[in-house]
């Protein structure tokens, strides 16, 4: 009636388990990352004054998100060599002669991925969001210099009515909203009016207060300075504060808190509502791979079919991958409710693992 086989051979099989999924995950982060890296050095090294120490700098801000986009490929390819390694050596057949069923020998490697996925939740909230906002933010930069500020925001363009407005950097929330190196591109039905640049921009009851202005009219060819200009009366400090919220540069918090702020707006929420869900069953996906990986431990292997059940394996899970992505893209454009596009895969695929395993095994 126990759910688990013995002490001794679960913690045997998940030490297997957790060693070669490990292993799957530093060799795959390795060969990607240096091949991410061949393809941006050159970007990174165009910038002045950048070096070896900016390439360490994107490794170190690169590397966790190759972590935790390929932790669950990892785990999935770690079940399948580890079940594939006790069929071939008949260790599972021994399993199942001394009474135990499918669902108990797959018991640790289940326990263990769970675990696998508390750990990535952790690493991805306090690692990957972070690092994703600063390589965003150096991105836009051109891989230069960035402020040290982690509430920086750089590069954000925001429309008021045909003109454009270009905040190099945005600093603070709310009414204390601090632009700096503006730029506002006044354009009629044929193009481009007049150029404004300012040196800094602060929130005023009656719009924004630019500083340090010059001005330039197309038309004229003149050119004119002023110390200071009221400019934006019906452009909001949200538009530029929540003008690029992305679900994978915030915590799951923060991402409420964005959520929130972007409703009270008015703003679309959509597709930031399926990304929170998504930080949730994202990291479960490690429990599902056991499940799917399944089929590579069964079936005798001297009738030399382990290696087609192996890549049978291999297929759902990476069937479940491409279900997930597709899910997603559906819940950001609106297609699918948030929540749906977060679990449905999920669900999906844990009923069809099941299925497989109940039909074939059990």
């Amino acid at each position: 009636m126990n759910f688990f086989p013995s002490r001794t051979l679960a913690i045997y099989m998940a030490k297997m388990f957790i060693v070669r999924t490990l292993a799957v995950l530093a060799l795959l982060v390795l060969v990607l990352q240096a091949l991410d890296l061949l393809g941006e050095s050159g970007k990174i090294l165009a910038y002045e004054g950048n070096g070896e120490a900016e390439l360490w700098t994107y490794v170190s801000l690169r590397a966790p998100q190759l972590i935790a986009r390929f932790l669950p490929f990892s785990v999935l390819l770690g079940t399948i060599i580890t079940l594939a390694t006790l069929n071939q050596n008949s260790e599972v057949v021994s399993m199942k002669a001394g009474g135990l069923s499918a669902h108990q020998i797959l018991a640790p490697l289940i326990v263990t991925s769970m675990g696998v996925a508390l750990l990535s939740f952790i690493f991805n909230e306090t690692l990957v969001a972070p690092s994703t906002a600063r390589l965003s933010q150096w991105e836009k930069v051109e891989f230069g210099p960035i402020p040290a500020e982690s509430n920086i925001r750089t590069n954000v363009w925001v429309k008021d009515g045909d003109n454009l407005i270009n905040a190099g950097t945005v600093n603070g929330r709310g009414e204390n909203v601090i632009l700096r190196d503006i730029t506002i591109y006044e354009r009629t039905e044929n193009g481009l009016k007049s150029l404004l640049q300012g040196n800094e921009a602060r929130f005023t009851d009656t719009g924004w207060l630019l500083t340090d202005v010059t001005g330039f009219d197309v038309s004229t060819g003149s050119e004119g300075k002023t110390a200071e200009m009221l400019i934006g009366d019906s452009i909001r400090p949200d538009q530029f504060t929540l003008s690029n919220v992305k679900a994978d540069s915030l915590s799951i918090f923060a991402l409420s808190s964005a959520i929130d702020e972007l409703e009270h707006a008015g703003r679309p929420t959509m597709s930031l509502k399926a990304g929170w869900w998504h930080k949730i069953s994202g990291p479960m996906s490690s429990i599902l791979m056991p499940l799917l990986g399944a089929v590579a431990a069964f079936g005798l292997a001297r009738s030399g079919q382990l290696f087609i059940r192996a890549v049978l394996g291999m297929a759902l899970g990476f069937a479940y991958f491409v279900a997930d992505n597709f899910a997603l893209a559906m819940g950001n454009i609106g297609a699918y409710p948030p929540i749906l596009a977060a679990w449905a895969p999920f669900l999906l695929f844990f009923l069809i693992g099941e299925t497989v395993l109940v039909r074939t095994e059990e």
